[in-house]
């Protein structure tokens, strides 16, 4: 039958639209990407492969014109897509209203190539029946200045990719990635270290009270800090520099910096002084609400306030979009509909009453450079609202909700109000200095948004519904201290990057777009140039040596202007403001003065790779330095220092900025290779040491020059327990004793050890593994104990088949029971019939059915997977078909038999 072809991104969304369009309509989706550049070798066409150009894909002297392939895997769902395209009489490509989703839509018009049938670009912000239909009955046209932007990025970071990456291997190190972003925002994140490795902290001190404003007063006791020395204000944290000095601003301001002990004395002195309320100044407190989200702020904070990374976010928000629940989540908008605006007031007057409704809805400005207003804000889906109670979510898709629809509705709600007083307080010392207290407390007495919504803060911030009372004092009122305390402080270094406020700062500089930082900061953490340590990004010393190649040799291509002005001219090219092959010949070829990325490449002169990867450490008279080598840091003397000719071995998870020449001594200390001699076995007779190694501390012993190469000595990590300052002959025995005989299991006849692995310490039987307790517990634990262990049920392992994780119903398209399994390769869904591995974002806690039947249909149209052919039964089976006299039922045999045989 005639039907209209619809062609989104996801399965989840094609079901989803399905249901609104009805008959006449058949959904499909394109699973994503359906074709790509190249990105290796094999997926070279061989028409290409002797083109100069081959390797980038990109014919860079004819036009930039790129090179698309279809990947295989994705080569049987076009097949599919074709077919259902021939008995069509119309084509909307509905992907998604974004440069990236423009594209899929073109590349998939330029793939199909539908002949005598009208093709249609349907667009909308949100998975509701009326606006589903809304968008069937108003489509536009395909805009091809959105396909060219997204076009030129693509190339911008295939030629610089490309191009960039093998002047890492060769000078850093192989497999290395360099990225026009993931490159410029791992040297954010390199330099805030440096900053951090720079700094030196400043000690200050102050006086911290309590006052007695006297019974008359609710609220009498209340905490105030020193403000003042003989009229001179008292330095804070804020008037030092990172070199630990006042900054010339304070200086010349007069701020005076106490020490410990001015600041004991004036104390001291401030014990028996009666205090007067110098002046009582009062100023009203308003706040108005904060914008509803887009892509970046609502990353932030479900960082902030959920522990979500980017990736988990944007994984969430992508289901809950496809499910109807938000709308589009690839925004830099503020802008709300008429519609939401009038649904968010409903619950508004609803949910909290008249009182906190202004009287006309609140607009927001978008505060981000060309941003694209025609898209909305991150907000519920549909002309009402529904309530997160209402929604029926789960898990991480309830909690984003959640935070959507709260900061939606605080969008639209009154200010909130209030009073903010400091109060000033000043006494004489005992040594004659005058001395001002000052006390600044805020009151808040109508919450407005804030009673719907309160924003998370980053470290150290106050939160805007925070209050601090205190008593209603007038100027002129006596007050009396009840203790005054002398307080140090330490200013603190400048703080490392987080996901949400490296975001921020991608953002505020321009860096890349909103829908690009979650892969961005996901690039930067696989390739290991960062690594997180709780929560804050920490370079690894890797990147150091990245970041000084690129810096030097492309100072322009990883600048952070440069990258920014990009942005510029790809939105310029998206509005057809400006043409594409002439950026693009700009940046790879250059323009008058300046030099093109292909230029650099091609004339980058000596490069000293063992200067890159040399960083010196602590003062230059101790003449030690890290170096970076293949298999990660090591520390390393110079000639003419006293660790010359020494090396040590610098633990992956140890910070850079707390290497400093203090731990550079302790760990020349203990040097990977160097030996303590612990002494002789006192069974085997052989030499016993101990050694520090690249994966920790570990006991060995000393094979005879003369023993034979099958020989292997036997090792021992120490436990986490143990210290090579500590370790004995009798431990290193106990350890080289691993893995122990614990006995045999009486009923199988199968003997029983304890052993230490990666994983932990473990007992094994034959193929069944049980982890136990304590690494202590391998040199203690008894047959009894082991077979008690053993007596238990088995909850995970190979020795036993695996017991589901979690049950989550029947599949729509097979029937089949769907569970969530522990497999080698970490956690899937199967239905018994295809397995689907759980995406980055999902998790066995937060999967539910919807999302385990989206990965099976993923999984199911990519089709069964292909079994290959043992090579035995392949090599028979074509020396029988070469035989000109065998008949093919012959050959099928003889193929069989050899197989069989060969098995």
């Amino acid at each position: 039958m005639p039907h209209k072809l619809v062609i989104v991104e996801s399965p989840a969304k094609a079901r989803k639209i399905a249901e609104y369009l009805g008959s006449g309509y058949v959904v499909e989706s394109s699973i994503g990407h359906i074709r790509d550049l190249p990105n290796s070798a094999a997926d070279t066409p061989a028409k290409i492969k002797d083109e100069p150009w081959a390797r980038l894909a990109v014919d860079v002297d004819h036009g930039f014109e790129p090179y698309y392939v279809v990947p295989r895997d994705k080569k049987q769902h076009i097949a599919k897509l074709k077919k259902l395209l021939k008995d069509a009489d119309e084509l909307f490509l509905a992907t998604d209203e974004d440069r990236e989703g423009e594209a899929i839509a073109w590349h998939l018009l330029d793939e199909l190539k539908p002949k005598n049938i009208p093709v249609k670009r349907m667009v909308f912000h949100e998975i509701t029946k009326p606006a589903i239909l809304a968008a069937a009955e108003s489509p536009r046209e395909l805009a091809m200045d959105l396909v060219e932007a997204q076009e030129t990025r693509r190339i911008l970071d295939r030629l610089y990719g490309y191009e960039v990456s093998p002047v890492l291997w060769k000078k850093v190190m192989s497999g290395l990635s360099a990225g026009r972003v993931q490159s410029v925002a791992t040297r954010l994140v390199v330099d805030r270290e440096k900053e951090r490795m720079a700094f030196r902290a400043a000690s200050y001190w102050d006086l911290e009270g309590t006052f007695d404003a006297g019974s008359k007063h609710d609220q009498r006791m209340f905490p105030a800090r020193l403000h003042s020395v003989d009229d001179h204000r008292v330095a804070r944290g804020a008037e030092f520099g990172d070199d630990g000095e006042l900054t010339e601003k304070a200086r010349k301001a007069g701020v005076v910096h106490l020490d410990r002990s001015r600041a004991e004395s004036l104390a001291s002195g401030l014990q028996d002084t009666t205090f007067d309320v110098r002046s009582v100044e009062s100023k009203p407190y308003r706040r108005s609400p904060y914008a509803p989200f887009r892509t970046t702020t609502l990353q932030q904070e479900a960082s902030r306030k959920l522990g979500m990374s980017s990736s988990v976010t944007m994984s969430v928000a992508q289901r809950l979009y496809e499910n109807g629940y938000i709308t589009y989540m690839r925004t830099d908008s503020t802008t709300l509909s008429g519609d939401a605006v009038n649904a968010a007031r409903s619950q508004v007057r609803e949910l909290y009453g008249a009182d906190y409704l202004p009287d006309s809805p609140r607009v927001y400005a978008s505060k981000v450079k060309n941003a694209q207003e025609a898209h909305e804000a991150i907000r519920p889906a549909g002309e009402s609202f529904r309530t997160p109670a209402q929604t029926g979510l789960t898990g991480e898709q309830f909690r984003l909700y959640e935070l959507i629809w709260m900061r939606t509705v605080a969008s639209q709600m009154k200010d909130a109000v209030g009073q903010s007083v400091t109060i000033r307080l000043g006494g004489a010392a005992a040594s004659g200095e005058d001395v001002v207290f000052s006390a600044s407390g805020r009151v808040i007495t109508f919450h407005g948004f804030l009673k719907a919504y309160v924003e998370g803060t980053d470290e150290g911030k106050q939160k805007d519904d925070a209050e601090t009372r205190l008593p209603a004092v007038e100027q002129g009122d006596a007050v009396s201290a009840a203790s005054v305390t002398a307080d140090g402080h330490e200013t603190k270094p400048p703080s490392r990057y987080t996901e949400a406020t490296l975001i921020k700062e991608l953002e505020e500089r321009q860096i890349g777009r909103p829908s690009t930082y979650a892969s961005i900061i996901g690039t930067i953490l696989n390739r290991g140039y960062v690594y997180k340590k709780g929560t804050a990004l920490v370079p690894a010393w890797l990147a150091f040596s990245v970041t000084r190649l690129l810096t030097e040799h492309f100072p322009r291509q990883i600048s952070y202007e440069f990258t920014a002005r990009m942005e510029d001219v790809l939105d310029d090219i998206a509005g057809g403001r400006r043409d594409r092959n002439s950026e693009l010949g700009e940046f790879y070829y250059g323009s008058g003065d300046v030099e093109g990325l292909k230029t650099l490449v091609n004339e980058l002169g000596d490069i000293d790779a063992r200067e890159l990867a040399t960083f010196p450490i602590g003062p230059a008279e101790d003449g030690v330095n890290l170096r970076v080598g293949r298999y990660g840091p090591y520390l390393e003397g110079t000639e003419d220092s006293a660790y010359a000719g020494k090396r040590a071995n610098v633990p992956d998870d140890l910070p850079p900025d707390e290497l400093t020449a203090a731990k550079a001594r302790e760990l020349f200390a203990n040097p990977a290779g160097e030996e303590i001699e612990l002494g002789e076995h006192p069974e085997t007779g052989l030499r016993v040491v101990a050694k520090n190694g690249r994966y920790g501390p570990f006991v060995t012993e000393q094979l005879p020059e003369d023993a034979p190469k099958k020989d292997r000595p036997r090792t021992g990590s120490l436990f986490k327990s143990m210290s090579l300052d500590t370790i004995t002959l009798d431990d290193a025995v106990k350890l080289l004793s691993l893995p122990r005989v614990v006995g045999t299991d009486p009923e199988s006849d199968e003997e029983i050890t304890a052993q230490n692995g990666r994983y932990g310490p473990y007992l094994k039987k034959g193929t069944d593994s049980r982890s136990i307790e304590s690494e202590e517990q391998l040199l203690t634990i008894t047959l009894e104990d082991a077979l008690k262990i053993y007596a238990q049920p088995k909850q995970r392992g190979r020795g036993a088949a695996t017991a589901p994780l979690k049950e989550l119903g029947n599949d729509p398209v097979s029937g089949q029971p769907v569970v969530v399994k522990s497999g080698r390769f970490g956690e899937y869904v199967t239905d018994g019939e295809y397995n689907a591995t759980l995406r980055q974002g999902d998790s066995v806690e937060s999967i539910n059915l919807e999302r385990a039947a989206e990965l099976l249909a993923e999984r199911r149209a990519k089709g069964p997977a292909k079994k290959t052919a043992k090579k035995g039964a392949k090599k028979t089976a074509k020396k029988s078909t070469a035989k000109k006299t065998a008949t093919k039922s012959t050959a099928k045999k003889t193929a069989k038999k050899a197989a069989a045989k060969k098995a």
